[in-house]
């Protein structure tokens, strides 16, 4: 019997499927008009404030994010890090703000008059615990204004990212809002949260009991009953704000008091990035559940001079695009309908199928979205294309609707059709658009 080689058996074997890692998805275009909609009104609502799009590289080298968000942050220990074929430290970028602050250096933008209002949009990479509404790949959009320490800037920001939620429908958050002063005067405020926490030490989390070594702020923010028992006690910031950073986050307070947008005082909101000074805030959502935070901001008047650059004030936020998408699902808000209608234009043989590329390119010319079939399928597979995939309108195109030049429209909600000569065509596309 004639031997049959490893590599002939090979051929017929199944390979095995690919699936996408960990931590990651897919945005199938059902959910991608979700997407494509809270990107447009921001852009939109931004822009009334003076802002302009900037896209920013994906990767960085790594120094830039250990400068800036700080190797011993949550952030800083899930970046996602790796070396290039010279043995150059890149890494994804886990956040934006460190990226636009480069580039306002690399472009020397401090060199124009006034101040530089960007924002972006874009997947950002951290290596989290996969869950709902946080996973390893993730997408933001933000907001960075450098060059302006006014804290009337800060009430407008704030007041920007509020309109921008009441107009996708969100309108149930609220804002917390805190101070955590410059260095100046957050240094005499660490060396006495330091040494609370040192007296409480037995009683915090492991977490907690690591981070009261290298970054105590960051203790203000845990989540746990047994910690904020204990932080009940703790120091405030507030209570050892310079004069410069009292009088500050006053006006801030005042401002968004002046223009009615309501503010809840957190004095242990205290962000998880080395970068922040002065004001910080969160809009929380109860409907997220114990991640409740939904957009997240503050002031980083220190970062472009950390990053190289004069003494410049800044200040951003970002939203978390999936977080925002699960409360608009839980409140069953749906992106509006685009722009027009779909047809389907149904073919039964090549010579309907080149006076359907006519009719096609008739529809488009006027911005009508047209499906054109090019497969050889029956006109009732057809049919049931056009159902499963929700479309109302069907042009049939046989070989009598050539003959006679007119085409059978079908309504398929009603089940109603009409037929169609070609000079109506312009008139139906008005219709249907």
């Amino acid at each position: 019997m004639k031997s049959i080689s490893k590599r002939s058996l090979n051929i017929n074997r199944k390979k095995p499927m690919i699936l996408s890692p960990r931590g990651v998805e897919d945005i199938l275009p059902a959910k991608t008009s979700q997407y494509q909609w809270i990107e447009k009104e921001a852009s939109f609502l931004f822009s009334l404030y003076g802002y302009e799009e900037i896209r920013i590289p994906t990767f960085e080298r790594t120094e830039l994010f250990s400068r800036s968000v700080g190797e011993e942050t949550d952030v800083g220990k899930q970046m996602y890090t790796f070396l290039d074929k010279k043995g150059r430290s890149l890494t994804l970028r886990p956040e934006a703000t460190a990226s636009v602050v480069r580039a306002y250096l690399q472009h020397k933008v401090y060199a124009q008059p006034g101040e530089w209002k960007v924002y972006y949009m874009g997947p950002m990479f951290r290596y989290e615990r996969p869950q709902a509404a946080r996973m390893r790949e993730f997408r933001q959009i933000g907001a960075e204004v450098i060059g302006e320490v006014n804290p009337y800037l800060d009430v407008e920001l704030i007041e920007m990212g509020a309109q921008f939620f009441k107009k996708v429908g969100v309108t149930d958050f609220s804002i917390q809002l805190n101070s955590i002063g410059c260095k100046k005067c957050r240094v005499p405020y660490e060396i006495k949260l330091t040494e609370y926490l040192k007296n409480n030490l037995g009683s915090l989390c492991s977490l907690c009991q690591k981070r009261s070594q290298y970054n105590p702020l960051r203790v203000l923010d845990c989540k746990r009953k047994s910690c904020q028992s204990i932080l009940r006690k703790a120091p405030l910031t507030r209570e050892y704000l310079c004069e410069d950073c009292g009088s500050h986050f006053k006006k801030v307070k005042m401002g968004l008091e002046d223009i009615g947008l309501k503010f809840e005082l957190n004095p242990r909101l205290v962000r998880g990035l080395d970068y922040y000074t002065r004001t910080v805030f969160e809009f929380v959502s109860s409907l997220l559940g114990a991640q409740d935070t939904v957009c997240a901001g503050g002031r980083y008047d220190e970062l472009v001079q950390e990053l190289g650059g004069p003494p410049t004030p800044a200040l951003g936020f970002a939203i978390g695009v999936e977080r925002l998408l699960a409360i608009l699902e839980k409140k069953g808000i749906e992106p509006p309908s685009k722009g027009s209608s779909l047809i389907y234009i149904a073919t039964l043989d090549e010579e309907s199928q080149i006076m359907g590329y006519r009719i096609a390119a008739l529809f488009r010319s006027q911005g009508i979205r047209s499906w054109l079939n090019l497969s050889e399928r029956s006109l009732s597979s057809q049919l049931k294309v056009a159902h499963k995939g929700e479309i109302r309108w069907v042009m049939i195109i046989g070989e009598k609707e050539i003959k006679e030049k007119k085409f059978i429209l079908r309504d398929m909600q009603s089940g109603e059709q009409e037929g169609i000569e070609w000079d109506r065509l312009k008139e139906l596309g008005k219709k249907l658009k």
